[in-house]
């Protein structure tokens, strides 16, 4: 067990994501024994601090200031302060600037070690039901409707579990495209407010996600976690999947008809297959197949 503090060493320590409950006895030790703590908020870290009767200067370390902070806490270190980064909520270095300190303490031959603690996204994937062996976290999807489609789209296939974090304002929208890009049908997990007084897990498909945030208005942090493509699952061309509909469309199904049994066949998400269903002239080919049946 690691019980003195090294000087020149920069300690990544992990805090709660809701619950004071869950700060580790050797985090409260190493925030006590640090010469310094970088923090990505000096306020909300000092709320902490004070809960834990921990006197300690602080630095902030944010998105805006990542830059020209790096290199004055490296050569502080290299001066042999020992330093510990913390993060609003969680381990630092995921979804916040903190991996840019991580960087430049490894170039410059700087000890890290890290202190583990809660993690919004390990605790949503062990509580989701969905399988934990293999996952990928893609943390927070782009902003904008057309980018987010543009990056879903490159893990439509991935067999993996997926993680993506989403801020209550987008989260209607990001299920609308999740529905358009993977499809109704996938199953996901939505996590919200972990280890809080209002921790909330809800399970279902994703086009019972976007039905049921139509009716409510989301609030908190979520956490989503999306099952992975089945392995079995096709992968077409569109000129693939236009030929199948135009020969279902030849049996005499419908464009919504074709495009569910194609969807069943396929695993591909029956609102894409439909749109490509609309692009083919039903009238056009009929006629064609009346004049070379007469």
């Amino acid at each position: 067990m690691q019980s003195d503090l090294k000087p020149g060493t920069l300690y990544i320590v992990g805090t709660p994501i809701g619950n004071l409950e869950d700060m580790t006895f050797r985090a409260v030790r190493i925030l006590q024994s640090v010469d310094l703590i970088a923090a990505e908020d000096t306020r909300h870290t000092g709320k902490l601090l004070q809960h834990f009767q921990i006197v300690k200067s602080q630095v902030s370390y944010h998105d805006h200031n990542h830059s020209s902070r790096t290199a004055e806490l490296v050569e502080r270190l290299r001066r042999g302060q020992a330093i510990a980064l913390v993060s609003d909520a969680g381990m630092p270095g995921i979804s916040d600037p903190g991996y840019e300190l991580v960087k430049a303490c490894a170039e410059a031959g700087i000890s890290v070690i890290p202190i583990p603690g809660s993690n919004a996204a390990i605790a949503a994937l062990t509580a989701s039901g969905l399988p934990s062996d293999r996952f990928v976290f893609e943390g927070f999807l782009p902003a904008k409707s057309k980018e987010r489609c543009a990056h879903l789209e490159r893990l439509k296939t991935e067999s993996r579990t997926l993680i993506f974090y989403e801020a209550p304002h987008r989260l209607r929208q990001t299920l609308q495209d999740l529905a358009t890009v993977l499809g109704d049908e996938r199953w996901i997990v939505l996590a919200r407010e972990l280890t809080k007084l209002h921790e909330e897990i809800w399970r279902g498909t994703i086009g019972e996600a976007v039905a049921t945030y139509g009716d409510r208005d989301p609030q908190g942090e979520y956490t989503l976690v999306v099952a992975g493509a089945e392995p079995s699952q096709l992968v077409l061309s569109d000129d693939a999947i236009k030929a199948e509909l135009q020969a279902l469309f030849d049996q005499g199904l419908s464009r919504s008809d074709a495009s569910r049994q194609l969807a069943q066949q396929t695993n591909l998400p029956r609102r894409q297959i439909y749109q490509l269903a609309l692009s083919i002239d039903l009238d056009d080919r009929r006629d064609a197949i009346n004049r070379v049946s007469t």
